[in-house]
């Protein structure tokens, strides 16, 4: 089949891989405009015209994909089908009815559970034991399209968001491969409403830590948000990041620091946190002992 790969971070690389092989007729790709990144705001390309090197396949790369010469950019293609997987635009209805076949959309999360931007934050944020790639019929919704397959994985104990944003990266091509080779005869499967769940967008601020909740909610949205947004606490007026830290019983009052010598320890609203990795704004990411060590040479 002809088909057009719709697509922007890291998450999606693996997958565009996968259909770059012979059985596939990757006809296109569109991905966000380049940016400025960095201290030195260097232009770079994004993850997935970078992950294409010298390859010829036509690549699009519009502002806004909603705009009239981008959909007729993609109409001019003819594709059968459409893949999207982290593009960060929501697509017009123009654009879902131009497939012959499918608009299909790969999700990280068991769907209906965490529709929405941040999925793979949220799971580990909430505790959830489970997660995976659902492969899904796009309509004019936020992730509320009806589902053709899913694919679970576990979630480990010390999972973060960046060691589960690529294991979900490494299943979602098979994912896709298998969607691909239902049809003509590809099933349809309503989500049931009354069990969605959301997971906005973050922002930095999303990151900060609130010492009064329980040690395990603030433990689990460290490991969430490491690498980004970074969970973080103020520190003398700086911003400090915190990527690690385990639970220990001990007791004070919430944001309290009770130890700083050998351990860091803060008190949550009913335990405690030991950091173990941090990054104090303006200086390096480093452990928290080595950290204490600097805090007590001053």
């Amino acid at each position: 089949m002809r088909i057009v790969f719709i697509g922007t971070g890291e998450i999606g690389v693996p997958t565009l891989s996968a259909l770059q092989k012979p059985e596939h007729e990757l006809i296109g790709v569109v991905t966000q405009p380049d940016k400025p990144v960095g201290r030195d705001q260097k232009i770079t390309a994004p993850p997935i015209k970078a992950a294409l090197g010298g390859s010829k396949i036509s690549i699009l790369q519009p502002a806004k994909i909603k705009d009239s010469k981008a959909i007729d950019e993609i109409r001019a293609l003819a594709p059968e089908v459409i893949v999207v997987m982290a593009y960060g635009q929501i697509l017009p209805k123009a654009i879902l009815e131009i497939p012959k076949v499918a608009c299909l959309n790969l999700h990280a999360s068991i769907l209906p559970r965490w529709r929405g931007a941040a999925p793979i934050q949220a799971a580990i944020a909430a505790g959830d034991h489970e997660t995976g790639i659902t492969v899904m019929y796009m309509d004019e919704g936020l992730d509320t399209g009806d589902i053709l397959l899913q694919r679970k994985i576990d979630i480990a104990p010390n999972e973060t968001g960046d060691s589960l944003h690529d294991r979900l990266a490494e299943i979602a091509p098979e994912a896709l491969l298998d969607a691909l080779k239902m049809f003509p005869n590809a099933p349809r499967i309503p989500q049931d409403k009354a069990l969605a769940t959301y997971a906005p967008k973050l922002n930095r601020e999303s990151g900060r830590i609130n010492w009064n909740e329980t040690a395990e909610a603030i433990e689990r949205k460290i490991r969430a948000y490491n690498p980004w947004p970074g969970a973080f606490s103020d520190f003398n007026d700086r911003k400090l990041k915190i990527y690690a830290a385990s639970i220990v019983d001990l007791r004070g009052k919430a944001g309290e620091i009770l130890r700083r010598d050998k351990q860091f320890v803060i008190a949550a609203a009913d335990r405690a946190l030991s950091l173990t990795e941090v990054h104090l704004e303006g200086k390096r990411r480093m452990s928290a002992t080595e950290f204490l060590r600097g805090q007590q040479a001053r």
